[in-house]
């Protein structure tokens, strides 16, 4: 989601070239992206992969490209018009062309119609559910499955899933497509980290039940877990440097003291605070694939060798420690 904002067509080939040599076969990807989202780079990082895509067609069946649909929240998406049969097939179209490819793996919703406890809303009260209009967003939901059936009927996906949604939604949506015959979701992206563990364990627990892949997004909370941001720190380039649409909501006093704490951990035990942050989350009973972000090559050389790092029983301890202490610190 850095590629056309923070990155070239140039720095995406090498990271694609890169992870596919390292045995990542699993690219994910939205409309709205570079982020921050901005209507001058809307769409450039499925460009992107498509440019990449559009030189090395023989690579298209080794990868499994996920993609997603925004919802409503930016005026110049379809006039911000909430998720639909009619806005799927808009959008589709858009993304397989910006992708050069006639199909996407994963077809994602970004967030729901409804607002939902993600974004750092997860707090009590902040988003209401006794003033949800659950008749109207189950139509909603209902037309949302037909345009994906649609979608799975003629070829242009081959799965579905969920992103920033909820227990509730999980469900509602494997009845309606019980009820209407189409493929179930087959995952769901929920923001996941050692500073973010609102989904464990029931959203989780459900994900497991139902045979749905549970895939972490922003497992180093928006690069906080690298320690880059420590004291105030915003080294040049990163994120957190540019202008930001909805706020830095994770960057409290309490997540820099977290993050000092897992620092400390990680230097005790032999890693980078990075790593085993993205250890931990590989570790989670129930997570399927851990999404990870890099700007530049040294990161995703990190990143990638997070996965073959081993948490000592005594490590996890140590983590376990600070979680107890900070459980929610954004």
């Amino acid at each position: 989601m850095t590629w056309g904002i923070q990155n070239t067509q140039a720095d995406a080939d090498e990271q694609i070239e890169y992870a596919m040599a390292c045995g990542i076969n699993f690219i994910d990807t939205a409309e709205m992206y570079p982020v921050p989202p901005s209507e001058e780079t809307y769409g450039d990082t499925e460009r992107c992969i498509g440019n990449w895509l559009a030189r090395n067609p023989e690579q298209r069946e080794k990868l499994i490209i996920a993609s997603k649909i925004s919802g409503p929240g930016f005026p110049y998406v379809r006039g911000n018009s909430m998720i639909s049969s009619a806005t799927i097939e808009q959008a589709l179209d858009a993304s397989l062309a910006r992708l050069q490819t006639d199909y996407i793996d994963v077809y994602q919703l970004h967030w729901p119609n409804r607002t939902s406890p993600h974004f750092g809303k997860h707090w009590p009260n902040q988003v209401m559910a006794t003033q949800q209009k659950v008749k109207a967003e189950k139509k909603r939901m209902r037309d949302i499955v037909l345009g994906l059936g649609k979608a799975l009927e003629n070829g242009k996906i081959r799965h579905w899933g969920l992103s920033d949604d909820t227990t509730w939604g999980i469900h509602t949506y494997l009845n309606l497509c019980e009820e209407l015959g189409v493929a179930k979701p087959v995952s769901i992206q929920n923001e996941f980290s050692l500073l973010q563990i609102k989904d464990w364990p029931y959203l989780i627990e459900s994900c497991v039940f139902e045979n749905i892949a549970y895939l972490p997004w922003s497992p180093l909370s928006s690069g906080m877990l690298s320690g880059k941001y420590i004291g105030g720190a915003r080294p040049e380039g990163s994120r957190w440097t540019m202008t930001q649409r909805q706020g830095l909501f994770r960057n409290t006093i309490y997540s820099e003291q977290a993050v000092v704490a897992y620092c400390d951990v990680a230097k005790k035990h032999g890693m980078t605070s990075s790593q085993m942050a993205l250890a931990w989350c590989d570790q989670i009973d129930g997570v399927t694939s851990t999404i990870i972000g890099a700007t530049n090559m040294l990161q995703l050389k990190e990143n990638i060798e997070a996965f073959d790092v081993s948490l000592s029983d005594a490590c996890l301890a140590d983590i376990e420690a600070v979680l107890q202490q900070f459980t929610a610190p954004f």
